[in-house]
């Protein structure tokens, strides 16, 4: 090739950069640009946009472009960036601040979300997002990314908690452990709601066997499953109202509800200062459950007492919810009611360990949060020498009245964490209904309180429906960055964010879902427990 061609080519494309730029050619080497996924790119800051290979932009030209826009303005809120120039009908798509064209949002009505029945109930949008709903920092994408690397969720280090650990368990009330949350206690309760979401994804995934070992992801390797846990709803689906295609499971009386797990790793013992006897309970899935759930009234807590049974002069009553108490005693055709297993194996357990510091975690999430309260009151009123029991609630309803709440404290022995997400309207009920005056026949909330709140999720959309306030997952994101009451998320939390974008992707921020297509995470796809947490697969043996 001649020099003359050579410059004759070299001026060409410097005409072709400054027609498609509107700026004076430049006669640079082309440099290679850095990945685009970095949000800190010397190369994308210095550019502003990825650099032409050809007349033609590719597909992950495109993708490079909008990075590149996104980091530069994300700076501004709640600016929205306008793509001009050759650009802009690559982005015309994009809805944009001042048009009418905006992405629907579907916002539920409450009861519906609130009893998860949205899905089979849906209803329009109410309303329309806006370029608030859907701002993120740049430090919260850098943080993002760094959370999605990793397939597994990443705990903070462990600290030794032996000399501390009944005060973690709720020996005094949690006084001066929740605002300002203390790490340690922080690290405990995600430990905890890992466990009621591995009995989520138990059930969900063989949800049929009732009668056969079921396999069981623990997310602690330290603890081993026992016992199954079954519960049996006093009523049944009629028949007018089961539908052809309507799986068995899902209008059974009797279901798999949870398990009980202890510690089993002497090291762990020895870190956490006693061997922990967990007994795990999920929410609220089958039809009967959901009518159970709705037989609010208050009945005796104990068996063989009426409305007219007094325990002392002038004294009140425990009662309960009816709907909690049958699921909680009913026993089914093939299995016993729940408590008389959890019985049988926490004194089982208790005998096995006999001589040893002991202590019993009773944990779960919404109907399974209202059980565990029973749980409790049961071991503490039947078993003399049951150690200290903690029950740690993640978004439960009410459960007794005011006679009940002060029989648990009674007890000595009953320590009751709430976690509640601000919004979430299970935690409201029952007892919506304002109450007689001079009565105290209402019900009532037992133990302290640990409030979150949505709004603070730097992921998540401030203007997220009941469901996804109700929803698991989101209470742990939100404990993992939780410090104190009024102070931002915590910028070193350390948990997976890929099960929150699989089951809460509508109400999570278009910049994360879009940050994490880029870094070959899948919204879309079905949430996967065995990715997004990695454990050991355990066998719970059934009682037949």
């Amino acid at each position: 090739m001649s020099i003359a061609a050579a410059v004759t080519g070299t001026a060409t494309a410097a005409v072709h950069v400054a027609q498609r730029h509107a700026s004076p050619a430049r006669t640079t080497t082309p440099r290679r640009e850095q990945s685009p996924l970095n949000p800190n790119s010397q190369a994308l800051r210095a550019a502003g946009q990825p650099s032409p290979s050809g007349s033609s932009a590719s597909p992950t030209d495109g993708v490079r472009t909008h990075i590149a826009n996104l980091d530069r303005v994300l700076g501004k809120p709640p600016t929205v960036p306008r793509p001009t120039g050759s650009h802009a009908h690559a982005a015309s798509k994009e809805p944009q601040p001042g048009s009418r064209d905006q992405e629907p949002l579907n916002v539920r009505h409450g009861l519906l979300n609130a009893l998860n029945l949205s899905f089979f109930v849906p209803m329009p949008g109410m309303r329309a997002r806006t370029a608030a709903d859907e701002h993120m920092s740049p430090r919260s994408l850098m943080h993002m990314q760094q959370l999605l690397s990793a397939d597994s969720p990443r705990a903070s280090p462990r600290s030794t908690i032996g000399p501390r650990w009944r005060a973690l368990h709720g020996e005094g009330g949690w006084a001066g452990l929740l605002d300002p949350l203390d790490s340690d206690l922080r690290r405990e309760l995600l430990r905890y709601g890992d466990f009621v979401q591995a009995a989520y994804q138990a059930f969900q995934s063989l949800p049929t066997a009732s009668a056969r070992h079921r396999g069981l992801m623990l997310p602690d390797r330290s603890y081993r499953p026992t016992r199954s846990l079954f519960a049996t709803a006093a009523l049944s689906m009629p028949t007018w109202a089961r539908r052809p295609n309507t799986p068995e499971w899902l209008t059974q009386q009797s279901n798999w509800i949870g398990y009980v797990a202890v510690c089993e790793s002497e090291r762990e013992v020895q870190r956490m200062g006693r061997r922990d006897i967990a007994i795990v309970l999920r929410g609220t899935i089958t039809c009967p459950e959901w009518a159970e759930n709705l037989r609010a009234t208050l009945v005796p807590l104990d068996d063989g007492e009426t409305a007219s049974t007094t325990h002392a002069a002038g004294a009140e009553q425990p009662k309960v919810a009816r709907g909690f108490r049958s699921l909680y005693k009913t026993a089914g055709e093939k299995v016993r009611s729940l408590s008389e297993d959890v019985m049988d194996e926490v004194r089982r357990l208790m005998e096995k360990y006999k001589g040893e510091e002991l202590s019993i975690t009773v944990v779960g999430h919404s109907l399974g949060g209202a059980l565990a309260l029973l749980v409790a009151d049961e071991i503490a009123t039947t078993i003399p020498d049951a150690p200290q029991v903690a029950v740690v609630s993640f978004g439960g309803p009410k459960v007794g009245n005011a006679a009940f709440v002060e029989k648990l404290k009674a007890t000595g022995k009953v320590n009751v964490l709430r976690i509640v997400n601000a919004g979430d309207m299970v935690t409201k009920v029952p007892g919506v209904a304002p109450r007689l005056p001079l009565s105290r026949e209402h019900y009532q909330h037992a133990g302290a309180e640990l409030r979150i709140d949505s709004k603070n999720s730097p992921c998540l959309r401030p203007d997220v429906g009941p469901a996804s306030r109700h929803d698991l997952e989101a209470y742990l994101h939100l404990i993992d960055g939780f410090t104190a009451t009024g102070s931002p998320f915590r910028y070193d939390a350390r948990r997976s964010v890929i099960r929150l974008l699989q089951l809460q992707r509508g109400n999570v921020k278009k910049e994360y879902v879009k940050r994490a297509r880029d870094l070959g995470v899948d919204p879309a796809a079905p949430a996967d427990v065995g990715r997004s947490m990695a454990y050991g697969n355990c066998a719970v043996a059934s009682p037949s």
